[in-house]
């Protein structure tokens, strides 16, 4: 019973996967089609005619919104880590008084839909005078991921031996001392996997972009891709090309980091 339910569950999980990569093949088959094969029927499923006008226009007009998201990523990245970690400490190692109704609120927080905290965030950054503004779409995301994050630290250094804290406590460690010379350095892998989930969000947000800086001289990726759509015209081999260049850093990252996030989404299971 227990092969049949493996064998059932990995059945599903090629088919969901195989769904999953044929939508990545459309988008650059599609890219790749001549615009006089666009709404041919049956479409190609294979380029026959590939071209590639539609990369280089790509690649110069969507250049600087690919930077504006870049700086947004790194940005979210950045305070997120240093928001959540220690968070993640306090409630994992110090065990403050309502920690665990902390821990309840984080998990409400991200139940909480995304158009009710753009709007806001529209009024609070509106007030701020940091409407259209990266530093404004920073926070917003940044607002997103921590609640995540939080709870990814806090179920990865509870699984730390008390027994090393105690020791750098017993050698004259404070608390700040104990959480950057012992803690960080044992928590890459939740360090590794909060940081590409808070990238990979703020990378491919669209709805806070759209809300709090549609009008701002620097705009996400996502923007750029949204005005590539017209009430009467949509140029979908500019629609596609960007979408496969803007989808190629978080490949790449997804790659290189998959198995420190398998090791920092799992360690919660595993208790002390």
């Amino acid at each position: 019973m227990t092969r049949q339910r493996r064998w059932h569950t990995t059945a599903i999980a090629l088919v969901l996967t195989g769904i999953m990569l044929f939508l990545l093949y459309w988008m650059v088959n599609v890219s790749l089609t001549p615009r006089n094969e666009l709404r041919k029927d049956p479409p190609n499923l294979f380029p026959m005619h590939a071209t590639f006008e539609g990369y280089p226009r790509v690649l110069h007009e969507q250049f600087p919104y690919l930077g504006t998201s870049l700086l947004v990523g790194l940005g979210t990245v950045a305070i997120t880590l240093a928001l959540a970690a220690p968070a993640g400490f306090a409630l994992a190692k110090l065990r403050p008084i309502g920690g665990s109704v902390l821990n309840f609120l984080l998990l409400v927080a991200q139940m909480i839909p995304g158009i009710i905290m753009a709007m806001g965030f529209y009024l609070i950054l509106n007030n701020w005078g940091m409407l259209n503004t990266i530093l404004g779409l920073i926070i917003a995301d940044t607002t997103l991921a921590v609640p995540f994050a939080v709870l990814i630290f806090t179920a990865f250094m509870m699984g730390l031996p008390n027994e090393l804290i105690q020791a750098a406590r017993i050698a004259g460690a404070g608390q700040w001392r104990t959480f950057r010379s012992i803690v960080l350095p044992m928590s890459r892998n939740s360090i590794v996997t909060v940081a590409l989930f808070a990238f990979l969000w703020s990378w491919s947000d669209f709805l806070f972009a759209s809300t709090l800086n549609r009008g701002g001289s620097l705009q996400p990726v996502t923007i750029g891709i949204y005005r590539y759509l017209g009430n009467n015209t949509q140029d979908w081999i500019a629609i596609m090309a960007t979408a496969a260049v803007a989808s190629v850093p978080a490949a790449i990252l997804l790659v290189i980091a998959q198995r420190y996030v398998a090791a920092g989404v799992t360690a919660g299971a595993v208790k002390e």
